[in-house]
Order: structure tokens, then C-alpha cells, then sequence
């Protein structure tokens, strides 16, 4: 969200994200209208049918970003196009270490993009439809650009277990990933609040754990076909042993104490546990696991492993009978014990496991991969022990901190010690999309634009770090993705009408979204702590903390600019939206609003008074009330009012 006339025109620079390895700009351009024809060669006999479904989907965007209109690219058999693509390989598969790299060369004769792979041509086009208008408003600029990714893997994880996200909510973050270069969708479909594919071998997990809400498995099958069609493979997770009230709702006879068991509703770290001593557990997971290593054709499969608290097996006599007859020693023990199990039965669906830290024990086989939620020290202890090891830990977008954060996070922490080897080791991270807070109807302004950012950290050079560059590149982006049909401008609009209800004028809506942008996200795992409401998976995700985003464009300019004027006018603007706000939540009985609106121009206030010359009153108390939080949110323009309030030359005009 940008508040009105916020912003001038952005200067001509590259602005691409992620940014290539290299670049070397020429004169000239050469215009979208002579873009007739394009042709793919490669192998004898190849189709390359998805390639030129990427064409296709390039021109639909081109033609959306310019309102140009020309004839429809026509596919030249012959070998020869204005946009000419050449393909090295024909593997119709991806692999997980597919080779990317691809080169373009763009002049007045045409485009010629060079690609070691389809998916690498895939990454060629996404660079390409980007480019578009840096050489003129509908024009391609001249120049050479070669490309290739640092990691192998670079995903985005999707928590659909505690809320569910429709089959469309999917493929549009597919379509997003796609244009940042993104190559894993890891999928989180178990979790205590849901179990959410279809198993045909077992049906009455879904029927008594799902509410309803879960892909069939053609749903799956047509997710995964539409994956592959931009180069991007999805790894599902079940997670175990924990996480697993939902599965325990239909087994308990394969949890570690008695039920009965319900679908849980709230949000934390919850008991129920499998039973790693119950001979009846496994052949069940060969069944359901199998069943699954059939339906989705990834090498890896993630089993979880985190957050055992160890309740429910601390409390069983059996179970720590068995840890002392197997001398497992405690309940990590007990864990790897299990986890050797599951390797066992992947191993046989050739199957690589992927878990969280927690599965890094001594005895865990070595082709098992962790995922580290803990940090760079998770990665180093991983890589030091020979395992391959992703990152999420930094990548936490469900957090509501700033992209900066995401950005300055590095895969390969500097000063590890890690050896050449051992580095190999470290494949990439993920961004974790985590969703308790997030709905079908919010979940887009909770991933993007912020997770373009740690696209660019998993894909390009270690030395691109300029923070200011990539806001100005990522607002650029931000106008991409809702071309390609993302809904993160769009969302916090609705979720304004939601929470206005259906009788509110267009003026209490606009100015609900106006007060948004100078607001931010309460960060961390705080919302829903103490002091704020008691929310579940049943409530409603409408309320003001869904509208507001995090890492607001025009708070975050508002905070950084020198421009006294600039920010004079953006007050103004947040004074006069925040008046109507504030008298359209007491009217409603919307205590929430009405109280993050009164703050808010109470803030405005305070920063649009001159201050007397001379000695300044102590303003602490004030700003300390401002920065409380109300209704999940916080004051993000805080920083800009502060130091309003501290310099005499940022007195408004």
C-alpha cells in the first residue's frame, strides 16, 4: 500500500530482482513491436512445450505492463525468431541440482537467450519479462547478461495445516516464485490443527482430521503439473512425531497416551506424540508415506522432527522402558531411533528425509538432509557432521520483520569455519510462510514483495548487499507480481471493506487503508500473547493487524527521507485519515481502530506542532505512550516522528 502521490518517478537503473551475476549494458533498444516471432531448438525430437508456455505468459504481461498492442508472438519452427532460445538439454524432469544457467543478448536484430536447460530458459524469460521497459517504456535494453544461481535450492514454504490455502491461493504464489526465481515449494500439509491430502489408503484421515479443507489428490497432480510448468518441484512435509493431533484424531491407538483426540483450534506446542514403540506404527507409515512417495515425485520428502516436547513419552512407563532396554539413553535417543525407521522406509521409495534441527542426532543417516530453524550454528553443525543442510532460520517472512532483515540474512555464515566441503554442503534456505495468522484473503501481502528479497540472497553474488538498491528494486518487483496475479496490493483493500462492513462509506474504507500504511505488524510471536485477544484457527483474520502489512513502503520512506516537506504532506495525509478513522470506529464500536487511529493522530500532532526555540520538553513519556501497541499493530512511522522531534531543521515548513 503507497500512499497517494507519495512517491516520484524511479530512476532508470537495472531493476531487476534477483539481480544477475553480470550485466554489460549497450546503446540502444530494441522495441517490444518488433518482437514477431520466436523459436526454441535444441535436442531432436523435444517439445520444449513449457518453454513456449513461458513465452506465452511473458507476452500477456508485456502487453499488461504497456497496453501496446501488437500481433501474438507466432512460433517459428524454422529455427530463426526475433526472440531465439537455444536449450542445451532436453531433460523434461527437474532436478534438485537442474543446471540454470543461462546467458541473453539482446540487439537490434533481436533476442537470443542461450540456456544450459528448459527450467534454466525458464529463469532466462522470468529476467526477460522484468527487463521490459528499462530500454524505453515498451523496449528491451541492448546489452549482454550471463546468470546463474549461488544455491541449488532456493524455497518457499507454505504452512497449509493451520489454515488451509485453496488450489488458485497455491498457484498464484507458484506464479510469483516463478518470476523471482524461486525452485521449491515446500509444501507443510500436516499439522495439529489439519491433515490436508487426500490418502486413498487411508481416508478417514482426512475425514475425521480435516474439517473438509484438503487437497485431493488430483488436486496434487494438477499442482505439481503446474509446478513443473514453471520449473519449480514440490516437496511435501508430514510432519513427525509431533504436530500430529489432527492425524491422532483418527489413530490414537498410535499416539503415546490414550485418547480420544480432537482437532486442536489453538495455536502452540501441543503433547500428543506417535508411539516410536507401537510395532503397529510402522507398517502404517509404509502405507500412508509410500502411498504419498508415489503421488509426488520430489527426491526429498520432509518429515518434520521439531518440537517433541516429550510430554506424553516422558509420562509413558512402556515407552522409557524401551529407551532403557535399547539403551537409547533419553528421549533424543528415542527420536533418532524413530527417525532411522523413517529413513528406512523412504530410503526403500527412494526418498531422501529432510527434518528440522532436532532430528540432527547422533545415528542419523547421512543422506538426510536438515533444515535448520536455529540458525547459522544448526547450519554448521549439519554441514561439520557431512550432512546437507537448508536455511530457514533469518528467512521467518511470518514474523513481520523488515525485508533488510531477510536480506542481510547469509546461508554461509561468515567466519564458520566450514571447510570447501563442507560449504558444498550448505544447498540454500527457504523463506517459512508459518500460518497461524495468515487466510487465503491475506496471505499474499504476508509473503510478497518481502520474500523477492531473500529470492535475490538464495540466487545472487554474496557481495550484492546494498539495502537501499534493493528497496528501490523491490517496489519495482512489487509491480511485477501483480502483474503475474499476485493479490498483495489488492488484499489489505478487501480485508478494509471487511472490517468497515457492508454499510461504511468508500471515505471510512480509504481511510482505514490510509491509516495502515503508517502502521506496522506487532513482530515476532506476540499477537495473541497477553493483552490482546484470545484468537484461534476459528476466528476471523479481518481485523485492522490484517489490513496493516509489514514493511510498509510509505512508512519506511517517511522514516528515511530527508525531505521535510515530503514528510509534512504524508502527516497531513495520516492526520486526516486518522480523524476519519477514529470517528468512524467510534460510531462502529471498534475499539481496536478507533484506538490505533487516536494514536496515530496523536502522533501527527505531536510532530506537526513547532516546537519553541530553546530548551525542548521532555517528549519521553509521550513517544513511550505512542510506541504501545493496539489492536496487534504498532506505530511504524515512529522512527520518522522521533526524529522530527529531535532535529530543529525538520520542523515542517
Amino acid at each position: 500500500m503507497i500512499a497517494p502521490a507519495a512517491f516520484a518517478a524511479l530512476p532508470s537503473q537495472l531493476d531487476l530482482m534477483p539481480l544477475p551475476q553480470s550485466w554489460q549494458p549497450a546503446a540502444g533498444s530494441f522495441p517490444i513491436s518488433h518482437l514477431h516471432t520466436a523459436s526454441i531448438r535444441g535436442a531432436a525430437g523435444a517439445s520444449f512445450d513449457r518453454v513456449w508456455c513461458a513465452v506465452q505468459r511473458m507476452e500477456k504481461r508485456m502487453g499488461s505492463r504497456t497496453g501496446a498492442e501488437f500481433e501474438p508472438i507466432q512460433r517459428s519452427l524454422q529455427g530463426q525468431g526475433d526472440l531465439a532460445i537455444n536449450i542445451s538439454s532436453d531433460a523434461s524432469t527437474i532436478g534438485w541440482r537442474e543446471d540454470e544457467q543461462y546467458s541473453l543478448h539482446i540487439d537490434a536484430r533481436g533476442i537470443r537467450l542461450g540456456a544450459a536447460s528448459p527450467v534454466a530458459a525458464l529463469r532466462g524469460l522470468a529476467t526477460l519479462t522484468q527487463l521490459l521497459g528499462q530500454g524505453g517504456p515498451a523496449q528491451f535494453p541492448n546489452g549482454t547478461l550471463e546468470d546463474a544461481p549461488r544455491f541449488p535450492w532456493r524455497g518457499l514454504l507454505i504452512d497449509v495445516g493451520r489454515h488451509f490455502e485453496p488450489v488458485a491461493v497455491i498457484e498464484r504464489e507458484l506464479d510469483g516464485m516463478e518470476l523471482v526465481k524461486l525452485n521449491v515449494l515446500h509444501l507443510h500439509l500436516t499439522e495439529n490443527q489439519g491433515f490436508r491430502v487426500q490418502s486413498l489408503t487411508h481416508p478417514e484421515l482426512t475425514r475425521l482430521g480435516s474439517d473438509g479443507l484438503f487437497y485431493t489428490q488430483a488436486d496434487i497432480r494438477a499442482l505439481l503439473r503446474y509446478a513443473w510448468e514453471r520449473g519449480i518441484r514440490i516437496m511435501p512435509e508430514f510432519d513427525l512425531p509431533g504436530h500430529v493431533t489432527a492425524l491422532a484424531v483418527s489413530h490414537p491407538e498410535l499416539i503415546s497416551a490414550p485418547g480420544p483426540y480432537r482437532i486442536e483450534r489453538k495455536w502452540g506446542v501441543f503433547d500428543p506424540a506417535l508411539d516410536p514403540t507401537n510395532p503397529a506404527l510402522y507398517p502404517f507409515l509404509r502405507d500412508f508415506l509410500g502411498e504419498m512417495a508415489a503421488l509426488f515425485p520430489d527426491p526429498f520428502m520432509h518429515v518434520g522432527g521439531d518440537e517433541n516436547n516429550g510430554v506424553q513419552w516422558n509420562a509413558n512407563a512402556k515407552i522409557q522402558a524401551f529407551i532403557r532396554a535399547h539403551d537409547l539413553k533419553d528421549n533424543a535417543g528415542l527420536q533418532t531411533y524413530f527417525e532411522q525407521k523413517l529413513s528406512q522406509i523412504l530410503t526403500g521409495d527412494r526418498k531422501r528425509m529432510v527434518g528440522w534441527d532436532e532430528i540432527l542426532q547422533p545415528g542419523l543417516p547421512r543422506d538426510s538432509v536438515i533444515e535448520s530453524w536455529r540458525g547459522a550454528d544448526g547450519v554448521v553443525a549439519a554441514a561439520h557432521a557431512g550432512h546437507d543442510v537448508i536455511l530457514a532460520h533469518g528467512f521467518y517472512i511470518d514474523l513481520g520483520f523488515p525485508a533488510s532483515d531477510h536480506y542481510l540474512t547469509e546461508p554461509l555464515p561468515a567466519g564458520s569455519g566450514l571447510s570447501p566441503e563442507e560449504q558444498r554442503h550448505v544447498l540454500g534456505g527457504e523463506a517459512t510462510m508459518w500460518g497461524e495468522w495468515v487466510s487465503p484473503g491475506t496471505i499474499d501481502s504476508r509473503i510478497w514483495p518481502r520474500t523477492a528479497a531473500i529470492a535475490e540472497r538464495l540466487w545472487s553474488a554474496s557481495n550484492v548487499r546494498d539495502i537501499s538498491d534493493m528497496y528501490r528494486r523491490l517496489e519495482v518487483v512489487d509491480r511485477r507480481l501483480a502483474e503475474a496475479g499476485l493479490q498483495q496490493e489488492a488484499e489489505p483493500l478487501q480485508i478494509a471493506c471487511q472490517l468497515a462492513g457492508p454499510g461504511a462509506s468508500g471515505d471510512a474504507v480509504q481511510s482505514i487503508v490510509a491509516v495502515a500504511t503508517a502502521l506496522g505488524p506487532m513482530q515476532g510471536y506476540t499477537r495473541g500473547g497477553k493483552g490482546q485477544p484470545g484468537m484461534d484457527q476459528t476466528h476471523p483474520l479481518t481485523t485492522l493487524a490484517d489490513v496493516v502489512v509489514p514493511d510498509e513502503a510509505a512508512a519506511r520512506h517517511f522514516n528515511l527521507t530527508l525531505d521535510r516537506a515530503f514528510r509534512h504532506r504524508l502527516l497531513l495525509h495520516w492526520r486526516d485519515a486518522a480523524r476519519t478513522a477514529a470517528a468512524f470506529a467510534a460510531q462502529a464500536h471498534q475499539p481496536e481502530l478507533a484506538d490505533a487511529a487516536n494514536n496515530l493522530r496523536r502522533a501527527c500532532d505531536l510532530a506537526l506542532t513547532p516546537q519553541a526555540s530553546g530548551a525542548r520538553p521532555d517528549l519521553s513519556a509521550q513517544l513511550a505512550a505512542l510506541a504501545q501497541p493496539h489492536g496487534a499493530t504498532l506505530l511504524a512511522i515512529l522512527p520518522g516522528i522521533q526524529s522530527l522531534l529531535t532535529d530543529s531543521s525538520s520542523t515542517p515548513p
